[in-house]
């Protein structure tokens, strides 16, 4: 078993959501985020998603469109991004960490070099939002083939007929974008959550993470109910993006998840 399906397992024992912590790479520069990517587990992060900066992340709304920009103003690029899951990796061989992001850095740095470096470097899964199931030879079949589990996005204009297309071949886990538009827009409704998990879990057995939106303990106990994952990106890199010092950086990302993960853990109880 790959360590997601792993984490997952051991959490529906347990019977409680998984929750998954979004931050970018370099942001707002090496060693702080470093050290927020170390103190991410015991602050109680369940999953990492990795962010992999890029100049256009369309996809994105403001806030990780602003830490890609600090990022690499801060000279982060994809080599220096596998480092730090090799620096991560030194304490940590539990935690599954995901790298998310765009096509075309892996395409500049190569994609049967950065599936090889991001596997031996400890990378458990890919997501990347704009390579469509119409082009998985290109990223998707070889990254699975090499033992990286590749992780689709849904959203809420993904069809029954479409939706068999976008979940094959993915595995790990589905993350569902619960709103039509960019990260850090508003919530969905926990009507339409329902309405959308239980639609998912006919087309497929693989857990569902809903993200985009979540900002307080309230809103990802909330999520925690319905789906097996809660993702959090925007509302902890805002702590990121107002810190004076690293050290608030690092300390605000980590109360937050704190305070994330005691939402999460006491949802079902």
């Amino acid at each position: 078993m790959s360590r997601l399906q792993t984490r997952f397992a051991d959490l529906k024992q347990q019977n409680r959501a998984a929750l998954v912590t979004f931050v970018t790479a370099g942001d707002p520069d090496y060693d702080t985020s470093l050290a927020i990517l170390k103190g991410l587990p015991a602050a109680g992060a369940d999953v990492i998603e990795l962010g992999m900066p890029f100049t256009d992340p369309m996809a994105d709304g403001p806030a990780i469109q602003l830490a890609n920009i600090r990022a690499l103003a801060a000279k982060q690029n994809l080599a220096k991004t596998l480092q730090m899951v090799r620096e991560f990796r030194e304490g940590n061989s539990d935690t599954p960490l995901v790298l998310m992001g765009y096509f075309n850095p892996i395409h500049k740095f190569g994609v049967e070099r950065f599936i090889a470096e991001a596997k031996e470097a400890g990378v458990d899964g890919l997501i990347v939002v704009d390579m469509p199931p119409e082009h998985n030879e290109e990223l998707c079949d070889p990254a699975q083939a090499a033992g990286l589990d590749f992780i689709r996005l849904t959203t809420p204009t993904t069809d029954d007929a479409r939706l068999p297309r976008v979940l094959n071949g993915s595995s790990g886990f589905v993350y569902y974008v619960s709103v039509a538009g960019v990260t850090g827009a508003g919530a969905a409704t926990l009507e339409h959550v329902e309405e959308a998990v239980t639609r998912l879990r006919r087309h497929t057995d693989l857990p569902i993470s809903i993200g985009f939106g979540i900002r307080t303990p309230e809103q990802a106990a909330a999520i925690a109910r319905l789906a097996d994952g809660v993702v959090v990106g925007s509302a902890l890199i805002d702590h990121i993006a107002s810190a004076d010092t690293p050290e608030q950086a690092i300390d605000g990302v980590l109360s937050l998840c704190s305070a994330l993960s005691q939402g999460v853990r006491t949802a079902r109880v």
